[in-house]
């Protein structure tokens, strides 16, 4: 049976790209759609940004009709601030409007927004309910399990969020108090997917890094669909090798390192010109590890490719790569 956000048709069982920041930009976007992701997200915009019409929360409201369905996702800790970004992000016609309720990193977590709004939940009840009568869209939230240990109120939250007005939601598995560290814990979110007065969708996220763990979380806890982040860092491929082992458990070939090079080289030139040479550069650094995982014989390059400022020789060092392929020099390995 499809799974649906309204009328938004996502598939039996999508899979989701996460909201990542400095991640999940539209060239970034753009190879995850083409190598399978059913549903993506844009990086979080700052609500007091976009209200104060700050340049780089301005242009993360870019999106493009190749990418749908697209959320746009925004997090603040003003209700009154989060209603008019509502309202500004509605004119740029996404197909959903996400909340993070779920950002761990402390400049936005102390400051009462992302994961920080979970030590309040009637705030956050209140701030969902704003947000839902502001918009014609559908509204969907990205949340955590609690602030820590001793407040996982995520059944709880979860009802209450679809009482008033939410139509998905999106839950890692873990705490703020976790961050990122420890193993994430999916047996609540199972809960609330078995909570027989969730009648919305309840996608999971958190640690799903390879297509055999898919399968796994998507037999094992019932959810909806899967959202991916970490994963897809630099590995664009991985929603369609999760499909492809989705449906009879076999692997698509790996990307070969001319594929890979290939696909790098385009991320870099997207990049580039959607934030300039500078920034385009810094940005593509956190990806290429993954771009070229398991190569033996590789980390001169990769250290090339993460120290260098100057695009030519960073295409350069993509070329001697592809160049050393052809010849023999690299080998994949598991």
């Amino acid at each position: 049976m499809s799974v649906k956000i309204r009328d938004i048709d996502l598939g039996d069982f999508p899979l989701l790209l996460a909201p990542m920041e400095d991640v999940s930009d539209p060239p970034f976007r753009a190879l995850c759609k083409r190598h399978g992701a059913d549903m993506m997200y844009t990086e979080f915009i700052s609500s007091e940004g976009l209200i104060r019409d700050a340049a780089k929360s301005v242009q993360k409201l870019d999106i493009y009709e190749y990418e749908r369905p697209i959320g746009i996702q925004i997090f603040g800790s003003d209700i009154e601030s989060m209603r008019l970004t509502t309202e500004i992000v509605e004119k740029t016609n996404p197909d959903v409007i996400d909340i993070n309720y779920g950002c761990p990193v402390k400049k936005v977590a102390c400051k009462g927004a992302g994961a920080g709004i979970l030590q309040d939940i009637p705030k956050m009840v209140e701030m969902t309910k704003e947000i839902v009568n502001t918009t014609k869209l559908p509204v969907t939230v990205k949340t955590r399990l609690g602030w820590d240990d001793n407040t996982k109120y995520v059944v709880e939250v979860a009802e209450r969020l679809q009482d008033v007005g939410i139509e998905a939601i999106s839950i890692h598995g873990r705490t703020r108090k976790q961050m990122y560290k420890g193993d994430a814990d999916w047996t609540l979110i199972a809960d609330v997917k078995n909570n027989p007065r969730m009648r919305i969708p309840v996608f999971g996220n958190g640690d799903v890094s390879s297509p055999e763990k898919a399968l796994e979380y998507k037999n094992r806890y019932g959810v909806d669909g899967i959202m991916i982040g970490r994963a897809a860092i630099g590995y664009p491929w991985v929603f369609n090798e999760i499909k492809q082992y989705l449906k009879d458990q076999t692997y698509l070939p790996e990307p070969t390192i001319k594929e890979r090079v290939a696909v790098t080289k385009e991320h870099l030139e997207m990049s580039v010109k959607w934030k300039g040479e500078i920034l385009g550069i810094n940005e593509m650094k956190r990806h290429y590890s993954n771009y070229f995982k398991g190569i033996p014989n590789f980390k001169p390059f990769r250290t090339k490719l993460v120290t260098s400022m100057d695009l030519q020789e960073v295409y350069d060092t993509l070329d001697e790569v592809d160049h050393l392929f052809t010849q023999g020099f690299f080998e994949l390995t598991d």
